[in-house]
């Protein structure tokens, strides 16, 4: 692979990251093919984060800084999003290629983005691509186990035209579903590749409490459009998971209560049909995204 020839750009939206922030930072300095532009957002961090950014961005240019104010809290959901979107505007590259929506609490190895971009010029419908993560527990590896077609949204990589077709991120909750979805209603194919890991040094949901983390994920379920069928048979599967039954009850608490409140979902009924026809394909054991 010409190592020269791909023009991608990075942005980063991180909050309070002092301790997992140099990994990702010394990660992406090591890679064989670097980013032309890399712009980290600071969403108002009030330990170190900032001034790691900007020592860092002193020693390689292509690394720019953006700081936001501290809101005081962090925002579920659309405060991500809106941080990331503040680092998208600010790129100053703007023939690039491919996009990636990385975390700050990853390390991966060197040759993680020149496979990435192996894999996106083998297959030219793959419109966003990441690889998997995992954490160590007690010293052993535990994968974060996600449907192939799901890229976790801190590992997301997109190609420019996919980017352009889908109108960029939903911001709001459930946005690194949103996105694949409509990827997947327009055509274009979406994979996690689990052989290119990534390590998550903060667990997935970490920031919000294990309660929190499950009772958001149910809301994001219903802001994306879950079917009610789909949503109750994935309580049930996950019963099996630990922590049991307590997992279930806070993801349906998440869905149910966001009913009641009638908070707003995604403003795209096409999206909301089609994924709910994928997820009762699914239910009925036919072919659909899940496979």
């Amino acid at each position: 692979m010409n190592r020269t020839a791909t023009r991608y750009v990075v942005v980063t939206p991180v909050r309070d990251e002092q301790d997992y922030l140099p990994l990702t930072i010394e990660s992406m300095v090591r890679q064989t093919i670097r980013p032309i532009e890399w712009v980290i957002v600071n969403d108002g961090s009030s330990d170190r984060t900032g001034e790691i950014i900007e020592d860092y961005s002193r020693r390689y240019p292509w690394i720019r800084p953006f700081h936001r104010k501290n809101r005081g809290f962090r925002k579920v959901g659309g405060g991500i999003i809106e941080a990331f979107y503040d680092g998208f505007h600010a790129l100053q590259c703007a023939d690039w290629e491919f996009m990636s929506k990385l975390d700050g609490d990853l390390s991966f190895k060197p040759e993680y983005f020149e496979n990435i971009f192996e894999r996106f010029a083998a297959n030219p419908l793959l419109g966003i691509g990441g690889g998997t993560l995992y954490h160590l527990e007690n010293g052993l590896k535990q994968i974060e186990t996600a449907p192939i077609f799901h890229v976790r949204g801190g590992a997301k990589v997109y190609r420019r035209a996919c980017w352009d077709a889908i109108g960029g991120l939903w911001v709001g909750l459930g946005s690194d579903t949103v996105d694949e979805v409509k990827a997947g209603m327009l055509g274009w194919t979406t994979m996690s590749f689990r052989e290119l890991e990534m390590q998550h040094h903060r667990f997935t949901g970490a920031a919000y409490g294990r309660w929190g983390a499950l009772v958001k994920d149910g809301r994001a379920d219903y802001v994306s459009g879950y079917h009610p069928l789909f949503l109750f048979a994935k309580c049930v599967r996950r019963l099996a998971r630990y922590p049991y039954v307590l997992g279930s009850v806070a993801h349906a608490w998440g869905y149910v209560s966001s009913s009641w409140r009638r908070m707003q979902q995604v403003d795209d009924p096409a999206l909301i049909r089609y994924i709910r026809r994928q997820q009762l394909l699914r239910l009925a054991g036919r072919p659909s995204i899940w496979q």
